[in-house]
């Protein structure tokens, strides 16, 4: 999953801006790698709304602006997968404890996959999908 980020020159800082996350952005100091710095930024404001019960918002399909320059920041497989269910469960509109009803587990369960990853299995993983009229669909992509 990609969030794509606006970099911009602050002095001999890099700010790092997330169009799609409001209010996550971060600075990278010239001796840092701003992929890296950038990535640290998203995942814990991700984390964070994840962990606070809310749903960040999904990556947009934005385009560069002429004269922007902009960085495409991959996320953490199971950060993302994390992620998608939460959206799937609330676009079904469904509760953790309605979900956790269709899949056979509590919604302790749901509500731990969710906001910590807690112990997901592939398994459990297709389940859940299954309870949300969705197909697990796994691609291995070269590293850049």
């Amino acid at each position: 999953m990609l969030y794509l980020a606006r970099l911009s020159k602050e002095g001999r800082r890099t700010l790092i801006e997330f169009p799609d996350c409001p209010g996550c952005q971060t600075f990278a100091e010239p001796e840092e790698d701003v992929s890296e710095v950038a990535r640290d930024a998203l995942e814990g404001w991700l984390e964070a709304h994840l962990e606070d019960g809310e749903a960040p918002p999904e990556p947009g399909r934005r385009r560069a602006r002429p004269g922007t320059q902009q960085l495409a920041v991959r996320i953490d497989p199971a950060l993302a997968v994390r992620l998608q269910i939460r959206w799937a469960r609330q676009r079904a509109g469904l509760s953790q404890g309605q979900l956790a009803k269709r899949v056979g587990v509590t919604r302790q369960q749901i509500s731990l996959i969710e906001a910590k990853g807690g112990n997901l299995t592939l398994s459990t993983l297709e389940r859940i999908a299954k309870a949300l009229n969705s197909e697990v669909d796994v691609d291995l992509v070269a590293a850049s």
